[in-house]
């Protein structure tokens, strides 16, 4: 009787723990502007925006960027992609490296402009 009793117990703590592990992190992203240095020296200012679906960074003017495998932050451009069976709109690097709104002239602009690259819209 005692041995049936200390096995529920037991299983029942480890049923308790493992559904705790699986359990997501909703810690919210840091809410600060945070300074990110470049490959070339520039340094450009985002935010870290998200929840447990989706995260991703944003300069302080509201263009989404993302770092590549080369370390360079670079504007995105929307894609669509099929993900699951569903059509869905993804975020896709681009080529262009993003710099803070003082920064960012002329060309870059039109740049932005003639790729469609848009800026982001409040979630």
């Amino acid at each position: 009787m005692m041995k049936k009793l200390l096995f529920i117990l037991f299983a029942l703590a480890a049923t308790t723990l493992g559904a705790q592990a699986q359990r997501p992190a909703r810690v919210p992203a840091y809410p600060g502007v945070i300074e990110r240095v470049q490959p070339n020296g520039d340094t450009l200012h985002v935010f870290l925006r998200g929840d447990e679906h989706r995260h991703f960074m944003m300069t302080v003017d509201g263009w989404e960027v993302k770092e590549k495998d080369n370390g360079k932050i670079c504007y995105c451009k929307l894609k669509t992609k099929k993900i699951d069976g569903e059509k869905r709109q993804v975020a896709v690097p681009t080529c262009r490296t993003a710099h803070d709104a003082a920064k960012r002239g002329k060309c870059e602009q039109r740049w932005l402009t003639k790729h469609g690259i848009q800026k982001m819209k409040d979630e």
